[in-house]
């Protein structure tokens, strides 16, 4: 389970920094989403989650890590606003230059 875990986390942080490699805003913003999904499923699986484990201290019984969860969360959330931000600049630079292209080539053809 956990091969096939680190190898779920490796192929959505390799096709992430491949599509932020692109030259066109729209894969970069993609790019940066499933990078975003990778770190979170990195930080969620780090948590050690346990099967059926109650998830308050004290019942004596092992118990699940509440912070990787709380952390995931926010970072989710974080996420979502910064995907909505940039999205907002990409259509603003688009209708602006009139293409979406992100090199910064003055020369090259439009």
């Amino acid at each position: 389970m956990e091969a096939l875990v680190a190898l779920v986390i490796g192929t959505l942080a390799a096709v992430g920094i491949y599509l932020m490699l692109r030259l066109r805003t729209f894969p970069v913003i993609l790019g940066l989403t499933f990078l975003s999904y990778a770190v979170n499923l990195f930080i969620f699986v780090s948590g050690r989650l346990a099967v059926n484990a109650a998830p308050i201290i004290g019942s004596g019984e092992p118990y699940a890590d509440p912070l990787p969860q709380a952390l995931v969360l926010t970072a989710i959330v974080i996420s979502f606003g910064m995907t909505a931000v940039i999205m907002i600049m990409a259509v603003g630079g688009h209708l602006t230059a009139g293409h979406d292209r992100i090199d910064l080539d003055k020369g090259g053809d439009q």
